[in-house]
């Protein structure tokens, strides 16, 4: 990686999850939610998002050796509990004398983008990245992924081009008492949107259940 160019490319302020859409951090029990979510992905977008193509079989084996006690994992769910965009954190190797960088990977299925979906999971993942001692964050994908530059360059990534492929990093400030409340506080209003989410679809399936019971013949 080239550590040294994107040395030369540091944030000019601290870079923050936004408070628009709340993000969850993903755990092993979300394994089915997660599967789901890449399955529904066409053919295109899993080339995107994979850099080839991926058939179901590479997204079972994918999601089967996710860490989640070495990696970090995002998501964003809907009003139904659909999770509709997710990301991926991956540590990167430490090397001696270099910076600690984390991969990040992103999808979104159809009905969540343009939603500053995935701009929260990238500010997300850049404060837990900060929190978690990592200095360059890291991005590789194909050089036609549109949307995936798009969001690369909003947030202030150098990019670089070379035989098909684009690589953008991110260099991070340290971590601060605000990227340490400013996790602390997405958590807490993530968890209690997931709750309010998960009440709110069980009161509902409840009243369709009693609109729809047979009413007895008088």
């Amino acid at each position: 990686m080239h550590n040294k160019l994107a040395n030369n490319h540091s944030l000019t302020k601290p870079y923050l999850a936004g408070v628009t859409v709340p993000v969850r951090e993903l755990h092993s029990g979300h394994r089915s939610e997660i599967l789901s979510h890449l399955l529904s992905l066409n053919e295109e977008d899993r080339r995107l998002r994979f850099g080839t193509q991926t058939p179901d079989e590479v997204i079972h084996h994918y999601v089967d050796g996710l860490d989640f006690n070495k990696d970090a994992i995002f998501g964003v769910f809907n009003a139904d509990l659909k999770l509709v965009g997710m990301a991926h954190l991956a540590y990167l190797p430490q090397i001696t004398n270099e910076a600690h960088s984390a991969e990040f990977g992103v999808s979104v299925l159809p009905e969540g983008r343009a939603q500053g979906i995935g701009t929260a999971l990238l500010e997300r993942c850049a404060v837990h990245a900060r929190n978690s001692n990592i200095q360059i964050l890291y991005v590789h994908c194909l050089a036609n992924n549109k949307g995936m530059m798009h969001l690369a360059q909003k947030a202030g990534m150098t990019v670089e081009y070379a035989y098909g492929d684009a690589d953008a990093y991110l260099t991070l400030p340290p971590a601060n008492t605000g990227t340490i409340v400013d996790e602390a506080a997405n958590e807490q209003w993530a968890d209690f949107d997931y709750a309010l989410k998960e009440n709110l679809k069980l009161a509902n399936q409840a009243w369709w259940w009693f609109l729809g019971k047979p009413r007895h013949a008088r």
